[in-house]
């Protein structure tokens, strides 16, 4: 298989990125993950460090600032070096054939997302799969939750529908192409509707794998980050202050 890079920034989200880490490790192929740690105060840095890994890129934003996802993943992806790049979030597990079932999708002029499995912490969707595997690291059972990942990747075997949500991987030149990121949305929050809506726009195809899954903790980043104030199901001021700036 053609390596991906998966890039995952990460703002004091150690326990949640560790698992992240072990589960793209757990891929049959050896991908390259590039890991952005944007000031983080929770010992990520000196994690990243501890791992012999020679796969794994480190960028350290020093901080005391962060300078949050829009700046991170432009920056991580301009670093990747491997034509394919896989934006992927700090708060996932991989299931164990995701790379597999994104890729035999992709083409230049196509953008390829994963279905997430998510507890309850929102309201239910048609674009993904409510199921409670646990809303923190230590209710999540890795082992269970790779069994329910094979039935359901068997059970929606090729499917697919029209749709672009994280965690998403595309072709590095495609994304370029496109200008990244708008920095009017830094740090977060409406980033992505934003980048989705200029994919389609440039004319590229978008399509969501229903066999190619994702646990999502959901939203660990800033809106429910207990270093930010927030908790599963919690917003954080930090979020709230964000979101409504972006949204106007």
């Amino acid at each position: 298989m053609e390596k991906i890079t998966f890039v995952l920034p990460s703002r004091n989200n150690l326990e949640f990125l560790q698992l992240a880490y072990r589960s793209i490790r757990n891929l049959k192929t050896k991908h390259c993950v590039l890991i952005l740690d944007d000031a983080s105060t929770d010992g990520t840095s000196e994690w990243i460090k501890s791992i012999n890994d020679p796969d794994i890129i480190h960028y350290h934003n020093p901080g005391p600032e962060r300078v949050g996802i829009v700046g991170m993943f432009d920056k991580g992806i301009e670093m990747s070096n491997t034509d394919i790049i896989f934006a992927f979030h700090a708060d996932m597990v991989a299931s164990p054939n995701l790379d597999i079932n994104i890729i035999k999708h992709l083409q230049s002029g196509i953008v390829v997302c994963a279905t997430r499995i998510e507890p309850p912490l929102h309201p239910p969707g048609p674009e993904k799969i409510t199921l409670d595997w646990g809303d923190e690291v230590e209710k999540f059972d890795m082992d269970a939750a790779y069994d329910w990942f094979i039935d359901i990747e068997n059970e929606n075997k090729d499917k697919t529908t029209e749709g672009i949500f994280a965690p998403w991987c595309m072709y590095k030149s495609d994304y370029l192409a496109v200008g990244g990121h708008d920095e009017l949305f830094a740090p977060q929050s409406k980033e992505d509707s934003d980048l989705f809506n200029r994919f389609v726009l440039n004319g590229y195809k978008v399509i969501q794998s229903w066999d190619g899954l994702v646990y999502h903790f959901t939203s660990r980043g800033s809106r429910f980050n207990k270093y930010a104030g927030g908790g599963a199901g919690k917003n954080s001021d930090e979020w709230l202050y964000t979101t409504t700036k972006n949204g106007k």
